[in-house]
């Protein structure tokens, strides 16, 4: 049965339906046959990786239009689909070359080799549909390289840190007298979502979408809705059990906004809490913990991915735990510990027995 969309039945929904929004927003200032493109790939992607396609195409023909004299002439939304055709390799190229320093509207923006990837596979996307599909004569986009992307380590918590970080959060030290003002009010709520990503790896996006009945104190286990649009399960262990009961007492006694009724983290404000507000308060206890690193929620992603590999040694596990589609995502980021896993290797295999280096110390 078809969802209403009047009547959105998770956080999920309620994103799915902003993200259709505003991508109609956008496709409304882009050439008209991008909307034949959209249709084409609906039942293949999730509204927010089609609504950050139609971002990154409203940049390339922003481009093309500030400098191409002849598309500058007519409005974009009037283009015709056979000006693909008429673009080369040259002009793909310029516009990667663009895309690492610009300016609009009074603001600067720049990318680095991962920008200019996922702006290069949206263009990729859209010209392989219509080529496909024997709209257009040619796909000059599979002509230019895919930049090169700098691996870059891999930041995680030390135990020691995490251990610092849990104290920090249920006794306030080193916070500041303002924030201290609140800290009485949110710690056993921050102590249960610092808990929870250290517990599990989910992803910020699905902690904060978690509402009341998604978890399931009789097997620990809570559903999110994961990266790709598909729901999973994920188990939890004890410590993480009596974070969340201790939170969801306290959320109990709280009567929420309208609309979010069925939020399971709540801000001040008594609305679901937001990405940016999790952003800002792992932020918040991290920087007193650890001055070098940046830690962001994925950071405490890694952290957990680090310690259950540790433990396990199985990256498929890992990978599977993590929501991660492909093994290789997963064995690239801890490739580094396979390493050191090699090395720790070298002297598990005896060639000699103890008898043999008995006689030979005689």
């Amino acid at each position: 049965m078809a969802k209403s969309i009047l009547s959105p039945e998770s956080y999920s929904d309620e994103q799915d339906i902003k993200n259709i929004k505003k991508m109609r927003e956008v496709l409304s200032g882009l050439p008209s046959f991008c909307r034949q493109y959209f249709r084409g790939i609906e039942d293949s992607t999730a509204p927010r990786t089609r609504l950050g396609y139609a971002y990154d195409l409203r940049i390339f023909f922003t481009f093309l239009q500030e400098n191409n004299s002849a598309l500058a002439a007519r409005p974009m939304q009037k283009w015709p689909l056979d000006m693909l055709d008429q673009l080369t390799r040259e002009d793909i190229e310029e516009y990667m070359e663009y895309l690492s320093y610009y300016e609009k509207d009074g603001s600067v923006y720049t990318n680095d080799e991962k920008g200019k990837s996922r702006k290069l596979s949206a263009l990729r996307s859209m010209f392989q549909y219509f080529y496909t599909s024997g709209l257009i004569e040619k796909d000059i986009t599979r002509l230019v390289t895919m930049p090169k992307k700098h691996e870059k380590p891999i930041i995680r918590l030390t135990s020691e840190e995490v251990s610092d970080l849990i104290e920090l959060v249920e006794d306030g030290s080193d916070l500041t007298r303002q924030e201290l003002r609140y800290h009485d009010k949110t710690k056993v709520r921050d102590e249960a979502l610092l808990i929870l990503f250290l517990g599990t790896g989910i992803r910020v996006s699905e902690l904060v979408g978690l509402d009341l009945q998604d978890i399931n104190f009789k097997e620990n286990a809570l559903r999110v809705h994961r990266k790709g649009d598909y729901d999973a399960i994920v188990y939890f262990g004890d410590e993480v059990a009596a974070a969340l009961k201790a939170y969801l007492q306290e959320r109990k006694l709280i009567i929420p906004k309208s609309g979010s009724e069925n939020a399971f983290f709540l801000s001040m404000q008594k609305s679901r809490i937001t990405v940016r507000a999790v952003e800002k308060l792992v932020k918040k206890y991290a920087s007193r913990v650890t001055s070098l690193k940046k830690i962001t929620p994925h950071k405490l992603r890694s952290t957990y991915g680090t310690n259950l590999y540790k433990a396990s040694g199985d990256i498929y596990l890992v990978a599977d735990v993590l929501g991660h589609k492909d093994v290789n995502t997963t064995r690239k980021h801890y490739a580094a510990m396979d390493e050191d896993r090699r090395r720790s290797a070298v002297n598990l295999v005896r060639l000699h027995s103890a008898s043999d280096e008995k006689e030979d110390a005689d």
